[in-house]
């Protein structure tokens, strides 16, 4: 009997569809459980979802490899989703027009940030090249970070890894850092946790007001771009790599 059940799972696991469905089922679940719970930072859905999915991987041995034939849909649909986050900026676009040259400087200032202080602290933590490489673009959503690092000597599996870490991050301390710092202006709010926190980011800063989501997912694109440049320009001129 346990042999036919061990037979039938084989089976059904190597159904490219079953890891999606799941996928989708168990995020579901940690929205759910993230709206009962009033929004508690900690509850993130996608710190839950990875936790779950995690767990269910070890507990049926399924390789990541294997899990990923099914979540490839859902992977493929980061990009247009990405896309989408502009439609919403359309509503605040004079707004924009009025706030570029501040939000281009707080744009470059928080991207050159965050790569430098991960080489500088990677480095003085005594970090091995191909890990402060993988690190360097962590806070660009998950396919350009991925792309980025392994055209520079990274190790994408562990850059996307990071990034998801740095989105979560963001999500569960943006609310209680605005109130300490009394930041108001939504716009900003929104602004800054693009650039710092990408699409897990983002999903969070809707949930403050549709105007920090809008300008959140201006910044994660904005921020996407720009790394890609000033990755390659802080090699030449500090030789990082």
């Amino acid at each position: 009997m346990n042999l036919n059940i061990v037979a039938f799972w084989q089976t059904l696991s190597a159904t490219p569809l079953l890891w999606m469905t799941i996928t989708i089922a168990v995020f579901l679940f940690a929205d759910w459980l993230f709206l009962r719970s009033h929004h508690f930072p900690l509850l993130n859905p996608v710190l839950v979802s990875i936790l779950v999915l995690v767990l269910l991987l070890s507990l049926t041995g399924t390789a990541y490899s294997q899990y990923f034939q099914g979540a490839r849909f859902i992977h493929f649909l980061l990009g247009p989703a990405t896309v989408a986050l502009a439609v919403p900026l359309y509503r605040y676009f004079t707004k924009l027009k009025r706030m570029f040259w501040p939000l281009l400087g707080g744009l470059i200032i928080g991207s050159s940030t965050a790569i430098l202080s991960v080489c500088f602290l990677g480095r003085w933590l005594g970090l091995s090249q191909p890990v402060i490489v993988s690190m360097m673009p962590k806070s660009v959503t998950t396919p350009i970070a991925m792309g980025i690092s392994g055209k520079i000597g990274g190790i994408p599996s562990l850059t996307a890894v990071l990034v998801i870490l740095t989105g979560i991050f963001g999500a569960v301390v943006a609310n209680g850092l605005f109130a300490v710092l009394k930041i108001r202006d939504n716009s900003v709010i929104g602004f800054s946790i693009g650039v710092a926190s990408h699409g897990i980011g983002t999903s969070r800063a809707f949930l403050i007001h549709p105007e920090a989501g809008a300008f959140s997912g201006l910044a994660m694109g904005l921020n996407g771009a720009l790394t890609a440049i000033l990755i390659p320009l802080f090699y030449v001129l500090f030789g990082f790599f």
